[in-house]
């Protein structure tokens, strides 16, 4: 068979026989004819089949070994997957996306240093507001007052814990 008589027979274009046969998909004689039995069964297992299905027009002309809407409907899935991998590392790169496992332990480890901090200022503070109170209350009655710091001390620590209990039964929730 010639060129042209193997383009009307697969229904592919003069250029598109003569690609083929330069890459090796035609089986062709010594004398430079097409076998086109023997090239059909060669192009159908070298090309890919979406290559196969926009040369041809279309889906009706498809001959392969899987259904052609499903052939269709996985490639459009591995499409839609790449394409959302792509748009997830851009957003990764972009800072917007962190992964889960460190942002959950940056969050724990800020509220362990919050806790931390929370636990000793009692101790920081208590003689400090002591003698400010003591100072206020002088002020208003005119006498000497005298505020214990060690009590005070012991009062903003249950105070303290009290509130950081409260706080403990909160749960950071980073979706799932």
């Amino acid at each position: 068979m010639s060129e042209r008589e193997y383009s009307a027979h697969s229904g592919l274009s003069r250029g598109a026989i003569q690609k083929a046969r330069k890459a090796g998909r035609l089986v062709v004689y010594s004398d430079g004819s097409i076998n086109a039995a023997a090239s059909d069964v060669r192009r159908a297992d070298m090309t890919d089949p979406d290559q196969q299905r926009r040369s041809t027009g279309g889906d009706a002309s498809f001959s392969g070994p899987a259904d052609s809407a499903s052939y269709l409907k996985a490639r459009t899935a591995l499409t839609v997957y790449q394409a959302q991998e792509r748009q997830l590392a851009i957003q990764k790169k972009k800072g917007v996306l962190v992964d889960r496992a460190r942002a959950e332990t940056l969050v724990f480890r800020l509220a362990r240093q919050e806790r931390d901090v929370w636990v000793t200022w009692p101790s920081r503070v208590a003689a400090l507001m002591a003698a400010e109170v003591a100072a206020g209350v002088e002020r208003q009655s005119g006498g000497p007052v005298m505020i214990e710091a060690a009590i005070l001390q012991r009062v903003l620590e249950t105070h303290v814990r009290a509130q950081l209990d409260a706080l403990a039964d909160l749960r950071v929730s980073l979706g799932q």
